[in-house]
């Protein structure tokens, strides 16, 4: 069962003590790493989303309790490629859809924005299993493995999509019927 949402951009100081909660909830998240995530709202809030380069998307219910964000940005030095930095759902909305709502609203923000090729980063750890399987459900390719990347034993996988691609086979399937 998909939980109604609503999706919105704009940001404000609240945001900055809701991104927290929401990392916290989902115990994936060391409090350094957290702390980053909370920076990256702080900067888009004193900075404006263009100059710090970092965009969010929040998920509030229809009562407007905000239940899960992304962060995302273009690339620097590059045409059309974007980070997708975060991704989160609160502990107590996970299994409702709203990560893939998140993601696919956060792809249509992308490619409105001349975005074409979205990447992604995670840890290979047996704790962010789901988390590697959540990016291939929606369609992530695993682009690279970097050993021990976070720490011994830690190795990062970067993830990637070609949403243009995407778009333009979409757009030449239905020219097709």
């Amino acid at each position: 069962m998909q939980k109604q949402i609503i999706f919105r951009e704009s940001i404000n100081k609240n945001d900055i003590n809701i991104v927290k909660d929401i990392l916290s909830s989902t115990g994936f998240f060391f409090d350094y790493e957290i702390a980053v995530g909370v920076e990256l709202v702080e900067s888009a809030i004193t900075n404006g989303y263009e100059k710090s380069g970092y965009y969010f998307l929040f998920a509030d219910t229809l009562d407007k309790k905000t239940i899960g964000y992304t962060c995302y940005g273009p690339i620097a030095c590059t045409r059309d490629s974007y980070d997708l930095f975060w991704i989160a759902v609160h502990s107590d909305f996970q299994k409702y859809g709203i990560g893939s709502a998140l993601l696919k609203e956060t792809e249509k923000k992308i490619l409105a924005m001349n975005g074409a090729q979205v990447y992604i980063e995670t840890s290979n750890k047996e704790q962010y299993k789901s988390t590697r399987a959540f990016y291939i459900k929606n369609g992530y390719i695993q682009e690279a493995l970097l050993k021990e990347f976070y720490g011994p034993n830690d190795d990062k996988i970067i993830y990637s999509k070609n949403l243009r691609k995407i778009a333009e086979f979409k757009k030449t399937d239905t020219d097709k019927k």
